[in-house]
């Protein structure tokens, strides 16, 4: 596993989470899905798996600013590059 990678991801949860201008549905999936890539009883890829889907379904939602649609691919790009490493 690449560790600073996940780390990275994580840390883009937090940011996900804490910013006001996103809805609160979306900061509270992305402290969800922090909570799901933690859980050690599932493979790493798995894990990403969950969470990707998790945050895809986000970014189809029209109340979703562009700004946060766009935070929202940047963390599935990284979690993808994760899940292959």
């Amino acid at each position: 596993m690449n560790q600073k990678l996940f780390d990275e991801v994580i840390q883009l949860l937090d940011e996900l989470s804490q910013d006001v201008s996103v809805p609160k549905n979306v900061r509270k999936t992305a402290t969800d899905a922090k909570g799901k890539l933690n859980v050690q009883k599932e493979s790493l890829d798995l894990r990403c798996a969950k969470v990707i889907s998790i945050l895809d379904d986000l970014t189809n939602d029209p109340n979703v600013p562009s700004v946060g649609r766009t935070f929202l691919y940047t963390i599935i790009s990284k979690l993808e590059a994760l899940a292959k490493s």
